[in-house]
């Protein structure tokens, strides 16, 4: 979706939260899933940052270019047809307003179940423009990252030796599990120069509910974490990697793992001002 440059568009900034520039860290834990002390890097990240980057995956890029190249068709359709998908009841097709709480951000996304069975009619307004290859692309992503999150939950059970080591992979494999899958947009904004140096922020603070939370991006900047000492830091952009954050409910198992604060911002350093950014967000979710 491109913003058109009018006043309106600056009226919508201004009830937009805005944040000074942060600076990049480059020290995030990169965890290689062929290694075989992965269990022991994983263990070290969840402690000291809850969050980290996941390397040698088995995701195939086409299944992420393919997912990519639907969802912004979806997200660039005229504003009225998109509105036809939404609001979300909680699945279908959002903007701007975040969750029930009143908060707003530079954004637009699609939430959907991560159980191809489970649908809403907001869900099915989404696909009917491309429902064969628009769905199947959602399908074949959503079940490579599974395929990836298990493993990397399994290698967390094998660290805080929970036996059997599938114990959190198959309660998500459950088909009951009420795991998600978020996709994100953050349209280019060209009235940017309008905040003075500030960037705008698209998903404000906060922390995940979830298990973890399994997180992509394009290679557009926005993502930022906050460290131990409350300092917060811009996350390097790497379209062939994934991230993977620290949520409520993995801390409460293991109160060693630091819980991972998050946000993101829609336009970053000034730098995105006429870039959009993309962020497939998948939640895996363990009911307490």
């Amino acid at each position: 979706m491109v913003v058109q440059s009018n006043l309106s568009t600056l009226n919508h900034c201004s009830s937009i939260e805005t944040r000074k520039p942060a600076t990049v860290l480059d020290s995030i834990p990169s965890i290689n899933l062929k290694d075989p002390e992965s269990k022991t890097h994983i263990m070290k990240a969840c402690e000291e940052y809850g969050f980290f980057k996941v390397v040698n995956h088995s995701v195939p890029m086409e299944f992420i270019a393919k997912l990519e190249t639907q969802a912004l068709e979806f997200f660039n359709l005229p504003q009225s047809e998109k509105d036809k998908a939404g609001p979300p009841d909680p699945f279908g097709y959002g903007s701007k307003r975040i969750g029930s709480n009143g908060d707003v951000g530079w954004i637009e996304y699609l939430l959907l179940n991560t159980n191809p069975q489970v649908t809403s009619p907001k869900t099915l307004t989404v696909f009917q423009e491309n429902p064969e290859i628009f769905w199947s692309a959602v399908k074949e992503y959503i079940e490579a990252v599974k395929v990836m999150a298990f493993e990397v939950l399994e290698l967390i059970a094998d660290g805080l030796k929970i036996e059997p080591r599938d114990t959190l992979s198959k309660l998500l494999k459950d088909e009951n599990s009420d795991s998600c899958f978020r996709l994100n947009h953050y349209p280019p904004c060209p009235e940017l120069q309008a905040l003075s140096g500030r960037d705008l922020v698209g998903f404000g603070e906060h922390t995940d509910p979830q298990i973890i939370s399994v997180l992509r991006s394009n290679s557009t900047s926005g993502l930022q974490i906050c460290l131990k000492d409350g300092v917060w830091v811009s996350v390097p952009p790497d379209e062939t990697s994934f991230f993977i954050n620290v949520g409520d409910a993995l801390q409460r198992c293991e109160t060693r793992y630091l819980l991972k604060e998050v946000l993101v911002l829609s336009h970053a350093n000034g730098e995105n001002k006429c870039r959009e950014r993309f962020h497939p967000m998948t939640y895996l979710r363990i009911e307490p």
